[in-house]
């Protein structure tokens, strides 16, 4: 067990060094044109952060609670709405004739729908949001997060990454976690009650696992950095938005592919990240990468459903 865990930590190590070797590469090699993108629309977004700002009068804690709170939730709720409006009524066809499970959800089981509503909605007002009280304070000691001067946009850039980065690590171990049998009965079971998952069903867990895996690696990004309110609430946002659209059972044109942890819900014990590289480093990738759902999983970039260009084989007659 020793010999694991520290194959583990150096595999980890490895990932992190490497990913943001990679990442600081790619920020400088684009600098010139992230420069001018931040000298063309930097002073709107400053100018319009400060109009804001004295418009709540500098109040921390409301403008806190706005960007952790209100924007990101709103991003949630918006998206998984137009979701649950195709989920239970099989239209617009435009979305769901993109269904990645073939006859599920078709249409989704309203009462097990509402049950997903009822704890998505405790998870983000009774667990999420008490949370968001300790990072205040942290948030507070750093001294940059309310800061009436925008930070650049190659210094979000660089942050994103870093909380991409660590949401990846603590995510991966996290989730894997929860899987142990014991944790998996008690705890992760109710997650994995929806084999083919809807948008919604992404913060659908046990508080437990919604502190340990939803929320926290999410956060802790942000809290090591002392980020600016305006990356939190963007991270936050983006970070609903990702995990939803992993979640949602549609591979959508133009949208990054849910394909991956669509199949870990299908099959329980593959595909436990995010971005899907420590998957590989550990090797809990390897069935998917023998199925139809690994040669679909990218981004779709025509009208065309995957699952009609790249179709199951058929089955053999017995």
């Amino acid at each position: 067990q020793e010999d694991k865990l520290w194959d583990a930590m150096k595999i980890t190590a490895w990932v992190l060094g490497t990913g943001l070797l990679m990442f600081t590469a790619f920020v400088n090699s684009v600098s010139w044109y992230v420069q001018n993108i931040w000298e063309t629309s930097g002073h709107f977004w400053q100018t319009t952060w400060l109009k804001f700002y004295y418009l709540v009068e500098g109040k921390e804690w409301t403008i806190f609670l706005l960007g952790a709170a209100l924007v990101p939730g709103l991003v949630f709720w918006c998206f998984n709405g137009i979701l649950m409006v195709a989920d239970v009524t099989g239209k617009p066809t435009f979305i769901t004739r993109y269904r990645i499970q073939l006859g599920k959800n078709d249409p989704v089981d309203t009462k097990k729908l509402r049950q997903a509503i009822y704890t998505a909605l405790c998870n983000q007002f009774c667990i999420s949001l008490p949370m968001l009280v300790p990072m205040f304070y942290v948030m507070k000691w750093w001294g940059n997060t309310f800061s009436k001067e925008l930070p650049t946009f190659r210094c979000f850039l660089v942050e994103l990454s870093i909380f991409t980065l660590i949401e990846e690590i603590l995510f991966y171990y996290t989730h894997r976690l929860v899987h142990l049998p014991l944790l998996y009965k008690q705890i992760h079971k109710k997650h994995h009650e929806w084999t083919a998952p809807i948008g919604v069903v992404s913060i659908y867990a046990h508080p437990v696992e919604h502190i340990l895996s939803n929320t926290l690696p999410v956060m802790t990004g942000p809290m090591i950095m002392g980020s600016h309110i305006v990356s939190i609430a963007a991270w936050f946002s983006l970070a609903l938005l990702t995990t939803s659209i992993s979640h949602c059972g549609y591979h959508l044109p133009f949208l990054p592919s849910p394909e991956f942890h669509d199949f870990h819900h299908l099959k329980f014990n593959q595909c436990y990240g995010v971005l899907g590289v420590l998957d590989y480093l550990h090797g809990t990738d390897t069935v998917f990468r023998q199925t139809k759902a690994y040669e679909r999983h990218r981004v779709l970039l025509s009208l065309t459903p995957l699952s009609e260009s790249i179709p199951e084989a058929p089955k053999r007659a017995e």
